[in-house]
């Protein structure tokens, strides 16, 4: 099996943890098999596609906000989008890797100009925008998807020496994972999943997460952040959900990494099952601000 991956760097990205988050799957997906599986927040999607290829899955839909990403799911599913998508990226790398540094700045920019220069046409698939999309993801800085309060993607250039834009086999192998489970991608927030979820449904929620520190806040991936009370109106989606005997499982920071005291998350979330994993994370601006720090899994089930 040709194993996929994100084909994107997202900032709070699952990645790295996918072996610690198994271990508090549902036991109905540790069997290996689950009729529905929905993910409210995309976002790279490491959880999805690593269910995807390694359990049985009937049906899945994925929603996120950020229209553009939404734009690249829809475009790598569609083959013809998806050849067309491939056709641009080799165009964009191609030249990229053509020039000097210095001119490959001035692309950089000349790029993410035309990039805010226009939006997504509803319900179209754009994959000449998902190549955009996905190039600046990959030679911006840090690989980070930020916005300002205009909507415009305002990540400077990284002065990567030799980044790898794409890779064709990876697209081509998530084309056919999503195919394959015929999953569904919609625009749109959380709150919009309600309608699909059902007794047999596993739901996996990844929000932005609530900062442990003002210099680790980092919620722009549209023009909206996601403050506290949009945590606590997250919360009572969940309680609501819950009440469908839906099989539910939640990530967010822990905040007693740097406040003890602080019960946040157990007071949203009490009388369900909060668990801990380790986690490498950035908590400040400080380079020795990278070190393991414990973050929360709240699942609506216990694990045995």
């Amino acid at each position: 099996m040709n194993y996929a991956k994100p084909f994107v760097k997202w900032a709070g990205g699952k990645g790295s943890l996918i072996s610690q988050i198994t271990e508090y799957y549902p036991f109905e997906l540790k069997d290996g098999r689950i009729e529905k599986y929905i993910e409210p927040f995309v976002g790279g999607g490491a959880i999805l596609i690593h269910i995807l290829q390694n359990y049985e899955v009937d049906s899945a839909i994925a929603f996120d906000i950020n229209a553009d990403l939404i734009n690249c799911y829809k475009s790598i599913k569609d083959t013809v989008s998806l050849d067309m998508l491939i056709n641009n990226l080799k165009e964009k790398s191609e030249k990229y890797k053509s020039l000097k540094q210095e001119d490959r700045k001035q692309y950089f920019y000349e790029i993410r100009e035309k990039y805010n220069s226009y939006s997504l046409k509803e319900d179209k698939i754009n994959p000449e925008r998902a190549s955009e999309f996905i190039f600046l993801n990959k030679t911006c800085f840090n690989g980070l998807y930020r916005v300002n309060s205009k909507n415009e993607f305002n990540v400077p250039f990284n002065n990567a020496k030799n980044p790898t834009i794409y890779e064709e086999e990876n697209l081509k192998e998530l084309s056919r994972l999503f195919r394959e489970h015929n999953v569904e991608f919609y625009v749109g927030d959380y709150k919009k999943a309600n309608t699909f979820v059902d007794k047999n449904t596993f739901v996996y929620f990844d929000p932005p997460y609530r900062p442990l520190s003002t210099t680790s806040a980092f919620t722009s991936y549209t023009k909206d952040c996601f403050n506290d009370e949009n945590q606590k109106e997250l919360a009572e989606f969940y309680k609501e959900i819950s009440q469908k005997d839906a099989r539910l499982m939640l990530s967010n920071s822990n905040p007693k990494n740097t406040n003890k005291e602080d019960n946040f998350f157990d007071e949203l979330y009490k009388g369900f099952n909060i668990n801990t994993i380790m986690a490498n994370r950035n908590i400040n601006s400080k380079a020795d601000g990278r070190k393991a720090i414990s973050e929360l899994l709240i699942t609506n089930y216990k694990v045995d």
